[in-house]
């Protein structure tokens, strides 16, 4: 039995070499996932789902990956994915849903969830950095994939984008902590505000330094964060669509809860300090 053709990426391809090369094979619709916001102790956890057209009009100038990108060409950015996605989404998972399922499961869900809500069904799925199952669709997980694929980079603009914008928003309600600045991750800023005025409901009570924030170090994971807080939260807020945008932007919360997982919620994250 003859062996399939390798399939052969193409180095000049650039940012679009991996599409291309799975679009040669057949995949017409790939699909890329990323996330903003794994190492934030404050504020919603986001994901982004994005399908760009082949060809050209899947080009889109700027393009890389958001944390390259300065604040402006990221909005730059987000406008011309928009325009040009054949289908995208976001999905926001608020703090109180990191808190209650921990970081990693909360992490696969959300783009597990972007990728279910593109109005194409993807025929291959390119994530970042971590392997996501129950798609229905072939699919690998590229390490930096933000840096490799265009539909990966495309996701992790949308996502980050979408989280700066609510991190601002979270500034209004919260003054307190600079969220507009830091964006709810770990800063010497943050945590003087941290210490000087305990964590405020969008705050993620199962990171270690926010429940020493609140006194509550010794305290299980799963319940360190205080009622009052968990009532403040907006996880109650319903999915919102956008029709004619051809994307789609959810709250999700309310999903069918799961056996505990101990993954990562003792552990220091992303831009943590112990």
């Amino acid at each position: 039995m003859l062996a399939p053709p390798r399939t052969v990426v193409r180095r000049e391809g650039g940012l679009y070499a991996l599409e291309r090369a799975l679009q040669r094979r057949g995949f017409r619709h790939v699909a890329g996932a990323d996330e903003a916001g794994r190492g934030a102790c404050a504020g919603p956890l986001v994901a982004g789902a994005v399908i760009l057209p082949e060809g050209k009009r899947g080009e889109v100038p700027g393009l890389a990956d958001s944390k390259l990108l300065t604040p402006a060409a990221r909005e730059r950015v987000y406008d011309e994915v928009v325009a040009r996605a054949l289908t995208w989404s976001v999905v926001i998972i608020p703090a109180t849903e990191v808190d209650a399922r921990g970081l990693h499961v909360c992490n696969l869900a959300a783009m597990r969830r972007a990728l279910a809500s593109l109005h194409t069904r993807p025929e291959y799925v390119l994530t970042d950095g971590f392997p996501v199952d129950g798609l229905g669709a072939p699919g690998l997980a590229v390490w930096k994939g933000d840096r490799v694929a265009a539909c990966v980079a495309a996701a992790s603009v949308l996502a980050k984008v979408t989280r700066d914008r609510l991190m601002v928003e979270l500034d209004d309600k919260f003054p307190d902590y600079g969220f507009a600045v830091h964006k709810g991750y770990i800063t010497e800023e943050h945590s003087t505000a941290l210490t000087r005025h305990g964590p405020c409901a969008e705050h993620r009570f199962s990171y270690v330094n926010v429940a020493a924030a609140s006194g509550r170090k010794n305290v299980p994971p799963r319940a360190r964060r205080p009622v009052s807080a968990s009532s403040r939260s907006s996880s109650a807020e319903p999915l919102m669509l956008w029709p004619g945008s051809g994307g789609t932007v959810g709250v999700a919360s309310g999903e069918e809860p799961r056996p505990p997982v101990p993954v990562g919620e003792d552990e220091a994250m992303e831009g943590e300090k112990r």
